[in-house]
C-alpha cells in the first residue's frame, strides 16, 4: 500500500535528504531547480489582484505561480519547506540573515504594541546589541532564567534566549523556561544546536531561530536566517519581509536546501571530534576552563592562563576567523570580535571573560586539530601541581 511521505513519520536524516524535495520526480528533474526571476508573467490581472489582497489579508504563500521575487521564490521557498519539517513547525519563514529573521520576529510583536523583551544573557553579540541599543524601539529586561516570570509585563511581546548559549555554551531548560512564560511566546536561537541535536518547538518554545549561515549552510559560503514557528505568526513574518524586503536570495535558498542534506552527517561528525578536543582540553595544564554542552555538538570554549590573543596567532590549521558552523574549523576571541559590541560589563556578567576562545570544530581529523591546538597551547603558561600559574615567557618560534 503506498503511504503518503508528508503525514508518515520519517527519520530526521531521511527528511534531510527528502523535505522540500517530493514534487522532482513528477516535474521529471533529479535535482531542485534553481529559479532566479525576480518577476513572473501574468495575463490575469484581476486574478493577480485577489491573490495579492489574499497575502495582505493572512501573509500566507499566494497559491498558484509566483508573483514577485521580494514575496515569494520557489527556491527559497523549498528550503522553508524542509527546514519546517527538521524542526518540527508549521511553517518556516527564510531572510538575508540571521539579524534580519530576528528584527522581522521583533518588528512584528512591536507592531502588535509588544514593544517589550524579556532576554537571558549571554545572546549573539549582535542580537544583544540590537535589543540593548533600541535600535527598533524595544525595551529589554535582561535576567537568568529563573527570573523571566516576574520580569514579564502586560506589554511583553517575546522571551528570548539562545541555549546553547553563544559564546559560553551555556545551556537553558527549555521546557521549563517555557513555563515561566506563560502566553508570552518564548523564542529560542537554536543555532549552535541545530535540529539535529534539539527541536525546541516540542519542548514549548513557540518561535525558532536559526543563523542559516551556520552549520545549516554548513561550507561557510552562504549567508541566511529563518524562523520556524506557526503558520498564523509565519503570515505575519512574511508579510514584514515583503514590507522591509529582508527576503533570502534563491541562491541562498539553493545552497541552504543542499546544506540541510548533510545536515545530520556533518553535526554527528564534528560533535564527536568536539567532544574528543574538549577530552583532552580539559585535562591539559595550560587550560584554566572549558566548556562543552551536556547536549553535545561542534562548538568548544575554553579559557587560558595566559594570552588568549597568543594563542590565536599561533594556530596554522585551524582558521582565526568569526562566524561558525563550517565543514574547516575556526576560532576567534569573542571579547575582541563576536561579542566586541555588548558593553564590558555585560559580556562579563554573561559569562564572557577576556580570556575566553571560541572553537567551532569541522571535520578535519581529531588528531590534526589536537596537534595545531598544541602547537598554539605552547605560547600559553600551564597550571603547577601547587594551582600556581607561571609567569608568561616570549616564545621563541
Amino acid at each position: 500500500m503506498e503511504t503518503d511521505a508528508s503525514t508518515t513519520p520519517r527519520a530526521l536524516a531521511t527528511e534531510a535528504v527528502h523535505a522540500g524535495r517530493e514534487d522532482l520526480a513528477g516535474l521529471g528533474l533529479h535535482a531542485p531547480p534553481l529559479d532566479l526571476s525576480t518577476t513572473y508573467p501574468s495575463y490575469d490581472s484581476r486574478g493577480e489582484a485577489a491573490r495579492i489582497d489574499a497575502f495582505a489579508a493572512t501573509g500566507a504563500r499566494p497559491e498558484g505561480p509566483p508573483v514577485y521575487a521580494r514575496l515569494d521564490n520557489p527556491t527559497t521557498g523549498r528550503f522553508e519547506t524542509a527546514l519546517a519539517r527538521l524542526e518540527g513547525a508549521q511553517s518556516a519563514v527564510a531572510f538575508a540573515s540571521g539579524m534580519a529573521a530576528l528584527t522581522a520576529v521583533l518588528l512584528v510583536r512591536a507592531a502588535a504594541g509588544l514593544r517589550h523583551v524579556v532576554a537571558v544573557r549571554p545572546l549573539y553579540g549582535c542580537s544583544d546589541h540590537l535589543l540593548t541599543a533600541g535600535l527598533l524601539g524595544t525595551e529589554v529586561t535582561w535576567v537568568d532564567p529563573a527570573g523571566v516570570a516576574d520580569a514579564i509585563r502586560p506589554d511583553t511581546g517575546l522571551v528570548m534566549v539562545e541555549t546553547p548559549a553563544n559564546p559560553t555554551l551555556a545551556e537553558t531548560d527549555i521546557r521549563a523556561l517555557a513555563h515561566s512564560c506563560g502566553s508570552v511566546p518564548l523564542l529560542v536561537d537554536s543555532t549552535f544546536a541545530t535540529p539535529v541535536l534539539q527541536r525546541p518547538l516540542g519542548l514549548g518554545a513557540r518561535i525558532v531561530l536559526h543563523s542559516a549561515t551556520k552549520y545549516l549552510g554548513g561550507h561557510g559560503d552562504v549567508m541566511g536566517g529563518v524562523v520556524a514557528c506557526d503558520e498564523e505568526f509565519a503570515g505575519k513574518l512574511r508579510q514584514m519581509r515583503f514590507a522591509t524586503g529582508g527576503i533570502l536570495h534563491p541562491m541562498a535558498g539553493y545552497l541552504l536546501l543542499r546544506g540541510l542534506s548533510t545536515l545530520p552527517v556533518r553535526m554527528r561528525a564534528a560533535s564527536a571530534t568536539a567532544a574528543e578536543l574538549a577530552r583532552r582540553l580539559t585535562v591539559d595544564p595550560r587550560v584554566a576552563r572549558v566548556h562543552y554542552p551536556k547536549l553535545g555538538g561542534a562548538m568548544v570554549a575554553f579559557e587560558v592562563y595566559g594570552d588568549p590573543h597568543r594563542l590565536i596567532a599561533g594556530v596554522t590549521l585551524i582558521t582565526p576567523a568569526v562566524s561558525l558552523g563550517s565543514v574547516d574549523s575556526l576560532i576567534q576571541h569573542p571579547a575582541s570580535i563576536s561579542h566586541r559590541i555588548v558593553a564590558e560589563g555585560d559580556r562579563r556578567a554573561g559569562g564572557v571573560s577576556d580570556r575566553l576562545l571560541r572553537m567551532s570544530v569541522g571535520l578535519e581529523d581529531v588528531e590534526d586539530l589536537w596537534r595545531d591546538l598544541c602547537e598554539a597551547l605552547s605560547t600559553q603558561p600551564a597550571r603547577t601541581e601547587g594551582g600556581s600559574v607561571p609567569v608568561l615567557r616570549p616564545v621563541v618560534r
